[in-house]
């Protein structure tokens, strides 16, 4: 490193509808910053040309000050081990693709690629919440669950590269099938933003309480709207979020007895119900843990802003991943 020279990476975000990209510091400031539609280019190739040519255009501004140290990688399905983006159902190309090749042979820069999961995990260890920590495991509450399990300061990665999906992990034997993979009974299919609202619907269609949802067209049924007609008092909305907190909780003990974190750190769009979703959550953890186990894992929300959270995520793997600090 040039003497002098702060440094930078280059986080890539790459999402079934937008990839977002841009320069960071080793202290989480985002010094350039944008976005790109994923679908609009027919081979990965073509958006990485794209994005070399938007990066060319910036970094020189950078270069007094602050030297390039790799390319951070996110992308659903990314697998650490072979640097490919592996049969992921949400992308337009081909079912394997060589990202972190085509990312390193273009920009002439070391990279890593991990899932998007690992990434906002590794951004909370870089520059997040669990920044200090060594034992953490960092569950994303969104359309799905993912997760990514941080053991001695290192990603948990396995022998294929893609440990840790702690979504797909049975919590009710037989229970709901997912609608994608056809599991059954796994955590993603009750504890993400679709899991909550089949639970709602579910509810409304057994109970013979009234709720604000009957009002609603089930097609615009969303966790956003159950959420606000659980503040608003509708008790079956309430108990969606109850019976989720109950579950999540359950499975969160199951992976903090494999783990023994210091934390677990939740993130995402279902973390917006605040303490309707953390009260039960937390309760149903402590219940669920052996006495050695009790009170001794905090549980947090992420630090990341959301807004931001993806290219910080890409990004800290130039750091975890390719510095090992």
């Amino acid at each position: 490193m040039e003497a002098g020279k702060k440094e930078i990476a280059f986080g890539i975000d790459i999402g079934g509808t937008n990839s977002k990209f841009g320069l960071v510091t080793r202290d989480g400031k985002i010094l350039s910053e944008s976005s790109v539609k994923t679908r609009h280019y027919a081979t990965p190739e073509d958006l990485i040309a794209d994005l070399y040519t938007k990066y060319i255009q910036v970094i020189p501004e950078y270069l007094d000050e602050y030297q390039i140290i790799g390319i951070g990688i996110g992308a659903p399905n990314g697998n650490y081990h072979t640097g490919c983006i592996e049969h992921a159902p949400n992308l337009p190309w081909a079912d394997i693709v060589p990202i972190r090749e085509i990312a390193s042979r273009m920009f002439g820069l070391p990279t890593a690629l991990t899932n998007d999961a690992n990434a906002a995990a590794s951004g909370e260890l870089i520059f997040g919440a669990a920044k200090n920590m060594k034992h953490v495991i960092v569950v994303t509450l969104g359309t799905g669950v993912g997760s990514g399990i941080i053991i001695d300061g290192k990603m948990l990665y396995g022998s294929t590269g893609v440990a840790g999906e702690l979504g797909h992990t049975v919590i009710r034997n037989h229970g709901r099938q997912h609608w994608t993979t056809g599991s059954k009974g796994v955590l993603e299919a009750y504890c993400s933003a679709t899991g909550i609202v089949l639970t709602a619907l579910e509810l409304a269609k057994s109970s013979k309480r009234s709720s604000s949802l009957q009002q609603i067209p089930e097609a615009d049924i969303n966790a956003k709207k159950i959420y606000e007609c659980a503040i608003a008092g509708d008790t079956l909305c309430q108990q969606a979020y109850q019976m989720t907190g109950q579950l999540l909780g359950e499975a969160l003990a199951n992976f903090a007895m494999f783990s023994s974190p210091e934390a677990i750190i939740l993130f995402g769009g279902v973390t917006q119900a605040g303490e309707l979703l953390m009260n039960p959550t937390r309760h149903s953890l402590e219940k669920n843990l052996l006495p050695v186990f009790r009170n001794t894992i905090k549980l947090m929300y992420s630090a990341l802003p959301q807004s931001d959270a993806a290219i910080l995520g890409a990004s800290s793997l130039a750091w975890h991943a390719l510095l090992g600090n």
